[in-house]
């Protein structure tokens, strides 16, 4: 679910525009996570009349989307972004700590620069075949589980941190959640490379019972498919997912 901090990401968007000298320029680069698209295609939109008519400036927005991870490298490889907006904190450490964002980037904007938020939720085919209700139900025998490869995309990574923390959300040890892990990624036939990557295996290549992904991608899996595709099955436990956000300094200060 977008929160109503989105209003923050008007701020952050204006802001890189007046830091990054882009009177002189007309095009900016977000690179950002995989199933953020269609919200940015919105944004960006709303962003450039906006800022055209309170600055009198016209600039275009490109989008480059993938796994978080690998974005994040991607950009610290020297992919010419101009602002992340990524779906785990730690892809942005990870650009700070190769000088590509400030070190304070979560103070540079409202909201420790997480201007959204979402969490983590099942889909199942239409009518919920399987029974799938909660997690228990993902390691039984036959059940087939679509996630996204925790180590290129932050939606795997919080899928990991939700299976794990539910176990210890109800009483479970460390170990308890590492056998559920274990369990889980057992019945995975296909670990995606990002968000949108793991609901076409699901929806276009019709693999696995479950998806696990962002309550965020409901709407854009409702609208690319069509209503009744999928049914969103919220779990007893989950966690709260930010996506935050950061001008990349190289390119607001050559």
């Amino acid at each position: 679910m977008w929160s109503k901090k989105r209003l923050a990401a008007v701020a952050l968007m204006g802001t890189l525009c007046v830091v990054s000298g882009f009177v002189k320029a007309e095009t900016l680069l977000n690179v950002s996570y995989d199933v953020s698209r269609e919200f940015y295609k919105d944004y960006n939109a709303a962003f450039i009349a906006h800022f055209k008519k309170t600055k009198s400036i016209e600039v275009k927005v490109d989008q480059s989307h993938g796994g978080s991870s690998a974005q994040a490298r991607a950009v610290n490889d020297g992919l010419d972004a101009d602002v992340v907006t990524m779906n785990t904190a730690t892809d942005i450490d990870f650009l700070a700590a190769n000088g590509v964002v400030a070190k304070d980037w979560t103070k540079r904007f409202a909201h420790n620069a997480a201007p959204t938020t979402s969490t983590m939720l099942f889909l199942t085919r239409n009518g919920n075949p399987k029974g799938i209700k909660d997690w228990d139900d993902l390691i039984k025998p036959g059940i087939q589980v679509i996630l996204v490869n925790p180590k290129t995309g932050g939606n795997g990574r919080m899928a990991y941190l939700a299976a794990w923390g539910q176990v210890r959300k109800k009483g479970g040890s460390d170990a308890d959640a590492q056998a559920y892990v274990k369990k889980l990624y057992a019945n995975v036939p296909v670990l995606a490379k990002g968000g949108r990557d793991a609901t076409n295996v699901f929806l276009q290549r019709n693999i696995g019972d479950v998806l696990i992904t962002f309550e965020s991608e409901v709407l854009s899996v409702d609208k690319e498919f069509g209503e009744g595709k999928v049914d969103a099955i919220h779990p007893s436990i989950s966690l709260l997912t930010e996506n935050p956000v950061a001008v990349v300094e190289r390119s607001t200060t050559k």
